[in-house]
């Protein structure tokens, strides 16, 4: 392969590009990147970063620079069409990039509203300069609504309580996270916020953002109560970036599928937030991992995949899921796949005080933990999911 390309430049892009240079590969890297910015941490956009406790050029990936990768860069460049039998990306300038082989590493962008409304002080979070943006409006104090209660909205809603704004969440469920914690965890979230003043409503549904004179004002309920706002952030999942996939013939659904190994057609390989794949650890439950863990590790795995060619057919791509979330003075971690847990065994401390670890088992199996400020137990158990050991041994070794 004379040319490799790689469309999107954020984390999962930037590692198989480093792993493409330590494997020895010296061929042509061109680095498609969707903003202006060379790749950047993007987890503190949330916590550190809107806090002001971080800036911007604190968040570089790569601090010792570029140079060593030589990469052909087209930064604030988006890739718009795919042409697979001839092998080339279409740039949303023109461009037509040649490639032999291809790492798809596009990510995801924030969800938005049903006819979400253009109004100042109603933001999603997604880029640095989303946060910049919402940043810069949270210094005059305002009142702020947030719309989900999953990582991105808790997180968001524990940082602008740390400023000491005002901070409603509102979420659809009866409580946060419930369809991959069960309601008991998610009550646990539940309180953690309240206990921190955040104004939690559950099992509401919004109508609509309302505005006056090119402004937010707050947000209508489906009861059609109206919460006061000055600030709105919608944070209600995020998207996999397919859209300049569609007619290229590859498959997709909810992602670009890729077999177990990560390939999705000769040549081409996916990673990170926007490759969806069946993990066998998982008996080959299809995945797609909005984890930052997931994009260093799969970024990995796409690069070796990719020169391996025909002989990377038994590379098979068997991670554990790691994801972290900073709320207050809580680290939450979680190892596995949690959703559809049949049994629940809550272990090293208690829910009360806020520093515990539960298990989650499925059909005997140990396949999930989660943990409050219990780190090293968490990887204890990471090490055990990956062993595929079983929930009782996993309960047992957890109560001796």
């Amino acid at each position: 392969m004379r040319t490799i390309a790689i469309v999107g430049m954020s984390l999962a892009g930037l590692r198989a590009a480093e792993t493409l240079r330590r494997e020895g590969y010296d061929g042509r890297i061109v680095a498609v990147g969707a903003e202006p910015h060379l790749p950047y941490d993007r987890p503190p956009l949330s916590k550190e970063l809107l806090a002001g406790s971080t800036e911007p050029e604190d968040l570089a990936l790569r601090p010792q620079g570029y140079d060593d990768l030589d990469l052909d860069w087209r930064l604030d460049a988006r890739a718009v069409a795919l042409d697979v039998a001839g092998r080339r990306v279409e740039l949303h300038d023109g461009e037509r990039v040649a490639y032999d082989g291809l790492v798809i590493a596009t990510g995801s962008s924030a969800r938005r509203l049903p006819e979400q409304p253009a109004l100042g002080g109603l933001f999603t979070l997604r880029t640095l300069d989303d946060a910049l943006a919402l940043r810069e409006v949270l210094a005059s104090g305002p009142r702020v609504v947030v719309i989900g209660a999953g990582f991105i909205g808790a997180e968001v809603a524990a940082t602008c309580r740390g400023r000491g704004l005002d901070v409603t969440v509102l979420e659809a469920l009866p409580q946060p996270m419930v369809r991959g914690l069960g309601p008991r965890l998610g009550e646990v979230i539940a309180r953690l916020h309240r206990d921190h003043g955040v104004d939690l409503r559950t099992g509401v549904t919004v109508d609509a953002v309302e505005g006056d004179g090119g402004a937010v004002t707050g947000v209508r309920l489906g009861d059609g109560d109206v919460v006061p706002a000055d600030v709105v952030l919608v944070g209600i999942g995020a998207a996999p970036e397919t859209a300049w996939l569609e007619g290229s013939g590859l498959p997709l659904d909810d992602g670009v599928v890729c077999d177990a190994t990560g390939l999705v057609a000769p040549g081409i390989v996916a990673a990170g937030d926007v490759a969806r794949w069946p993990n066998p650890l998982f008996d080959g439950r299809p995945m797609r991992l909005e984890h930052w863990t997931n994009a260093v590790e799969m970024g990995v795995h796409a690069a070796t995949r990719l020169l391996a060619g025909d002989a990377g057919h038994g590379l098979e791509f068997a991670p554990v899921p790691f994801v972290w979330s900073d709320q207050y003075d809580r680290k939450i971690q979680v190892v596995g796949h949690l959703a559809d847990a049949t049994d629940v065994h809550v272990a090293h401390g208690t829910l009360e005080e806020y520093r515990f670890v539960a298990l989650f088992g499925r059909a005997g199996r140990l396949v999930g933990a989660l943990g409050f400020n219990r780190a090293r137990q968490v990887m204890q158990y990471r090490r055990m999911i990956a062993e595929r050991a079983s929930f009782a041994d996993a309960v047992a070794a957890a109560d001796g």
